[in-house]
């Protein structure tokens, strides 16, 4: 498995997008998130749609991972968001230093 994974998902406000955010990473389950609000087109409830959402990305390790999704799916306003992680491939290493430090130490 992948060290490093980035981490997306999304809300309707961008005050939940911050609270949402916020919490992860004060829970030290990512080490950052970006929020940016974003132009969506979809498949909901069996309909097409389009909408805008404000996205937050947060980084993490894969080990942090299952407990980054536990509190997302736990503290989301939506029944059913979003989340979703992809690996992180390559990365500078200071700044997988700085992902590994902040969500807890070494990786073994």
């Amino acid at each position: 498995m992948t060290e490093y994974v980035q981490v997306s998902t999304a809300t309707e406000s961008e005050d939940q997008a911050i609270a949402l955010a916020g919490g992860a990473v004060k829970n030290r389950l990512a080490a950052g998130a970006q929020i940016a609000k974003v132009k969506s087109v979809f498949w909901h409830l069996g309909e097409y749609g389009t909408g805008e959402e404000w996205q937050i990305l947060l980084k993490t390790t894969a080990d942090r991972y299952p407990e980054l999704e536990a509190y997302l799916l736990k503290e989301h306003p939506w029944d059913n968001p979003e989340v979703c992680a992809v690996p992180i491939t390559a990365g500078a290493e200071r700044c997988r230093e700085w992902i590994r430090d902040s969500v807890g130490g070494a990786l073994s």
